[in-house]
């Protein structure tokens, strides 16, 4: 079954078993313990990586387009010590998840989604998305919202139709990666693309994905129109990278600002597109100061 059916593949069972070898090694980046689910949904197997503490309001992670549970390595140990942290590969994204069932609409996307935090037992999620990752969030807290706490959003797809300029910035950065690399810190500073400054076993998994893996997805993230955003209601952050090569930062900032009631916004100068590596400290604080400012008993909420 190819990808003009709807469901993502590797091009061959040789091309997987490379990817599967190269992502367990990312994912030795990852801090001890951690357990590994399979959830079963309508749409194919999710699979899950859990870690930190047992109790307390959990965060999930949805990763960017072509990624995978590991490019959250640097995320997880910090948040971990003070919440349940489960990652997620994305049904229809190259990783340990397996897609049976064409994903076509934002419906689709959080009814799986759905179902996996169901399966998992959790209430009051506080979600955190990346990219592609930010477009499903918004999705669920569009359509499927009952199982949320709290969404933020990194560089998320949604707010604005997708530019060139980021497929230009895309193709800029694989080309990049066949410098020598001594070259890839002056292509990364260019490009405002941290990705090209991380190790080997981290770019293994994205650079054979990339080469190998076939999407069955129908077209980029859309554009979610103004109707959808008022309907979101669970209190959203979003941070905007300075030199975004997917947003227009005022512009996004301000269009999330008027329609999503409520909103926390900040812009975060000169970082690029891949927040979560190139900024992992501000990260990490500001996800678990909104989680915070949420708790009971605080009355000051979210500001814009």
């Amino acid at each position: 079954m190819g990808a003009t059916s709807g469901i993502g593949r590797f091009t061959s069972d040789q091309a997987r078993s490379r990817f599967l070898a190269a992502y367990e090694m990312a994912m030795d980046a990852w801090p001890h313990p951690r357990q590994e689910l399979d959830v079963e949904t309508r749409f194919g197997t999710v699979h899950v990586h859990d870690h930190g503490i047992a109790t307390g309001q959990p965060i999930v992670l949805l990763h960017g387009a072509q990624g995978n549970s590991s490019n959250w390595y640097p995320q997880v140990a910090p948040l971990g010590i003070h919440h349940p942290v489960y990652a997620v590969d994305t049904v229809d994204d190259p990783g340990r998840s397996v897609q049976r069932r064409p994903v076509p609409s934002t419906t689709d996307n959080a009814a799986w989604l759905d179902e996996t935090l169901t399966a998992l037992g959790l209430d009051g999620v506080h979600l955190v998305g990346l990219s592609y990752g930010g477009f499903l969030a918004m999705a669920q807290a569009l359509h499927r919202p009952d199982r949320l706490a709290s969404v933020t959003l990194l560089e998320p797809g949604g707010l604005e139709k997708v530019p060139l300029r980021f497929y230009a910035n895309m193709l800029a950065g694989a080309l990049s990666t066949l410098a020598p690399r001594r070259t890839r810190p002056w292509f990364a500073q260019r490009l405002a693309n941290h990705a090209l400054v991380e190790s080997a076993e981290q770019l293994a998994p994205i650079m054979i994905a990339a080469r190998h893996w076939r999407s069955g997805r129908p077209v980029a993230a859309r554009r979610f129109d103004d109707d959808e955003l008022r309907a979101i209601r669970v209190p959203v952050q979003l941070l905007v990278a300075g030199r975004s090569s997917l947003l227009d930062p005022r512009r996004a900032a301000a269009r999330a600002a008027e329609l999503i009631p409520s909103v926390r916004t900040e812009i975060v100068a000169g970082a690029g597109h891949g927040l979560p590596l190139e900024r992992p400290e501000l990260v990490n604080q500001r996800i678990l100061d909104f989680i915070a400012s949420l708790a009971p008993g605080d009355s000051t909420g979210p500001a814009r």
